[in-house]
């Protein structure tokens, strides 16, 4: 037999996946070449990954690699903006929340009226003011 491809299927959370397609968009590949590469370079190292303390890690001129960790130096502009959006995003979540009980309320007082009470739907009155339409009135003197 030969060797055969097998699909492998999770769910990540929204940021991770956004992540990954940028990964994807700076290497110029897609994202199911992404994770080949990853899966390719677990198995070659057996599974195994070693976590060293940032000072443990060996110096960039001992290895002739590139710096690691990777730093990247990002404006204060920059990191203004997302904390201002973020203060936004929880500001908008706390309205959508508010809407929805405001909502909540609105449908159970409804729900009460119809109970005990008579309700008119709009709706019903526009079918009525068809029907009106369509009839003759007289008046009487």
């Amino acid at each position: 037999m030969g060797n055969k491809n097998k699909t492998i299927s999770f769910r990540v959370n929204e940021d991770a996946f956004d992540t990954l397609q940028e990964i994807a968009a700076e290497r110029d590949i897609s994202l199911s070449a992404v994770f080949r590469d990853y899966v390719d370079m677990l198995v070659a190292h057996d599974g195994q990954v070693e976590v060293l303390p940032e000072h443990e890690v060996p110096e960039q001129g001992s290895t002739g690699g590139e710096e690691w960790p990777p730093k990247v130096e990002v404006p204060k502009s920059f990191v203004r903006e997302h904390e201002r959006l973020e203060l936004e995003a929880d500001h908008l979540r706390e309205q959508l929340d508010e809407y929805k009980q405001y909502v909540t309320h609105l449908r159970e007082a409804l729900e009460e009226a119809e109970d005990g009470e008579e309700v008119i739907h709009l709706e019903d009155l526009d079918l009525e003011t068809d029907r009106d339409e369509d009839s003759t009135y007289r008046i009487r003197d």
